[in-house]
């Protein structure tokens, strides 16, 4: 096969992977939605598509196992500012939020 047509099967893949997670309830998941808010569908897709390479990559090179565990951290790292802009948001038009603890629906 051709290095041409290994990289582009390569990427498609990877778009394919980065479109799937969508739907996703894990960090990654998390960070196409972000992407998909902020940029528009096809910026977001190739964007969590880099980052699922560079994930690949990184994991190929160094002969270790993923661990989504690893990306909970940029998960709260996120988490925290916006709920801090939420709760002065509430508190400037006169409400008060309170955490509902729920159980998160696991895939």
């Amino acid at each position: 096969m051709s290095s041409l047509r290994a990289r582009r099967s390569a990427a498609l893949a990877l778009r394919v992977a980065a479109q799937s997670l969508h739907h996703s309830r894990s960090a990654l998941g998390d960070f196409y939605r972000r992407m998909r808010a902020k940029l528009s569908g096809p910026k977001a897709m190739t964007a969590a598509a880099d980052k699922l390479a560079r994930i690949i990559f990184h994991l190929i090179s160094t002969h270790q196992e993923f661990d989504d565990s690893k990306f909970a951290a940029d998960q709260l790292r996120y988490q925290k500012p916006q709920e801090a802009k939420l709760h002065a948001k509430a508190k400037s038009m006169g409400h008060v939020l309170i955490r509902l603890e729920v159980a998160r629906r696991v895939p």
